[in-house]
């Protein structure tokens, strides 16, 4: 069955290339080359909306299933049971289908783009939605915009490979991809495009946002044609900004700030946790399920992205959460829904970490949103039960509270305010947007220096994306700038042989080589200058007694940043390349800088 879907959606993509053809012959006759990306952005938006649409709507659908099953045993053993077998099925895909493996998140864009020149395999065009339907569609807790996006990416990148398009247009197709996504997914059009903005590209020109609106607008398009509303995140209550509650949303700025630190690093070391437990990958799996199947029995609403329950919460009766819970008894005991629902928002990172180290495939966008209303849902109730007001508006701080954590966990803000903007339908609370968002994104930055999705790449010093220089940097291949050719002194020659090979030389300073041809160190000509030209030190001097025993070198370990770090230290033009204790040759600064300036003008987006 799996076999079946993976070539209909290959064959399905196939299908639109080869419609993109037609397109491609017209462009060559009738179209400018920036017309074609306009017409190309429109095909790469149908597509990746019409991937989106069936991935939404298996998710919707079995998650009334469950529901409707839960109505009949009344208590949640279907929801427990569900993501065990969701997860256990993504691990057998991955294994029996994808070669044993599968990129996730968001990060996998940023890396392709700043070390892949924008490439990305073609089997991430159906990958992502197998394997992430099955993992959230069947409860796992996680959210589904992250395989999106990648989905998007990946349609985008293959496109533009497909019509041997250059660089800067692969990127921008693949950038109109993710925005088509993004928006289909919340019928959000601006949140796409700036989501593409802020969270995937790191330098993008005025011009370039013309196909990523075109992309945002055809994805958002589609879905409003197919998608019913109930499958979305939306909320049509009339939202308003009382002046006198400004303290209030500064306060739950201050808090999401702190709680998104809190919620990135628990979600980090439970993924890690149970993502390299010493056991088969279907024994893991299944520890990792079974532990978040508990949650699940005692916490329902972390079963799949949560993007119902947040709507419940936002409703007049959030109570309703909990029918056919184990707590149903006490559904009219309001202290105790409201730590209920405290619980389940910091119980969210552990759950959420689960579902991905244990095999699942999903994202971080969706339980971003779910802790933030939760959390600002505890927030309201926590202010009304000390009687600071006598008119706290819970609709206001649960969906205001979503801003911050994405803001803030993502580095986004501009993306957690639109989105918010634009799923409310309005701009009424556009005030407290701003002040929660804006304030959770300092805090968390101050503490966490890169977004969430990256940090783990970070730290492997694979990709710095939030450095547009770094970026670049990282793109240069070191060894491609390794000079080969240069003189060498060997420690055993005496001063007057130095002077003859520095006569014949415009080196000014030499390795220096033992007799077996191994590193020793650098004879500098500013040390050397004191003694070549002082005919009693030259007869009396030994080379080994006046060279630099501990030079700044560089080997095949030191990243490019330690690299121009080594130069901007020691204040070096020139740095030896060690390798095996051989010098293999040398590398100057200018040259670097010369290769990062031509590789800037190649890799802006326009």
């Amino acid at each position: 069955m799996f076999k079946n879907f993976k070539n209909k959606v290959y064959l399905f993509g196939k299908q639109i290339f080869q419609l993109s053809d037609v397109v491609m012959m017209l462009g060559k006759t009738n179209l400018t080359d920036r017309q074609f990306v306009y017409c190309a952005s429109i095909i790469v938006a149908i597509s990746v909306s019409l991937a989106v649409i069936v991935l939404k709507y298996f998710a919707h659908n079995v998650l009334r299933f469950a529901n409707y099953i839960d109505s009949i045993l009344h208590l949640p053993y279907s929801n427990s049971i569900l993501p065990i077998i969701g997860i256990l099925l993504t691990v057998w895909v991955v294994q029996k289908l994808l070669g044993g493996s599968i990129q996730k998140g968001t990060a996998q864009i940023r890396i392709a783009i700043a070390n892949k020149a924008g490439f990305i395999p073609k089997k991430q065009m159906y990958s992502q939605i197998m394997t992430s339907s099955l993992t959230v569609g069947l409860g796992g807790s996680a959210g589904l915009e992250s395989p999106i996006a990648l989905m998007g990416a990946a349609f985008g990148s293959n496109f533009a490979r497909y019509h041997k398009l250059s660089y800067k247009d692969r990127i921008l197709l693949l950038a109109c991809g993710v925005a088509a996504g993004i928006s289909a997914a919340f019928n959000a059009p601006i949140t796409g495009v700036l989501f593409a903005v802020e969270i995937i590209l790191t330098d993008v020109s005025i011009t370039a946002f013309i196909p990523l609106m075109i992309a945002s607008a055809s994805g958002t398009l589609v879905a409003k044609l197919i998608m019913n509303e109930d499958v979305l995140l939306h909320f049509s209550d009339d939202l308003n900004f009382n002046i006198s509650n400004t303290p209030y949303y500064i306060i739950i700025g201050v808090v999401i700030g702190f709680v998104s630190v809190y919620h990135a690093r628990v979600l980090r070391k439970v993924e890690h946790w149970s993502g390299n437990l010493k056991y088969g990958v279907y024994k893991r799996a299944m520890i990792g399920a079974s532990l978040l199947a508990v949650l699940i029995f005692l916490f329902p609403t972390l079963f799949g992205d949560g993007y119902n329950s947040i709507k419940t919460l936002a409703s007049a009766n959030p109570e309703n959460m909990l029918d056919n819970t184990i707590l149903s008894d006490f559904k009219d005991k309001a202290w105790v829904f409201t730590l209920f629902i405290i619980g389940a928002g910091f119980v969210k990172a552990i759950a959420t970490g689960l579902t991905l180290g244990s095999g699942g495939n999903g994202g971080n966008f969706a339980p971003a949103l779910f802790v933030g209303s939760y959390l600002g849902y505890g927030m309201a109730k926590f202010f009304e039960y000390l009687g600071l007001s006598n008119n706290i508006p819970v609709t206001n701080f649960t969906i205001v509270a979503m801003s911050g954590m994405v803001a803030a966990l993502f580095h986004a803000p501009l993306t957690g305010i639109f989105l918010i903007a634009e799923i409310t339908s309005g701009y009424g609370l556009i005030v407290p947007l701003l002040i929660v968002s804006s304030i959770s994104f300092a805090i968390f930055k101050q503490i966490e220096v890169y977004p969430m999705d990256i940090k783990e790449v970070v730290d492997q010093g694979i990709v710095f994306t939030e450095n547009k220089d770094l970026n670049v940097l990282t793109a240069l291949d070191l060894k491609q700038y390794i000079i080969t050719q240069y003189q060498s002194l060997v420690i055993t020659d005496p001063l007057d042989i130095v002077v003859k090979k520095i006569k014949n030389s415009k080196q000014l300073d030499f390795p220096v080589e033992d007799l077996s041809g191994n590193f020793v160190g650098i004879a500098e000509f500013s040390v050397l200058k004191n003694y070549i030209f002082d005919s009693q030190l030259i007869q009396t001097t030994a080379l080994k007694d006046i060279i630099n025993y501990q030079p700044t070198v560089i080997n095949h370990i030191d990243s490019i940043k330690e690299v121009m770090t080594k130069f901007s230290d020691g204040n070096i033009n020139k740095l030896y390349y060690i390798s095996n204790n051989k010098c293999m040759g040398y590398i100057k600064k200018i040259k670097l800088l010369e290769a990062y300036r031509e590789t800037l003008n190649d890799l802006r987006i326009e």
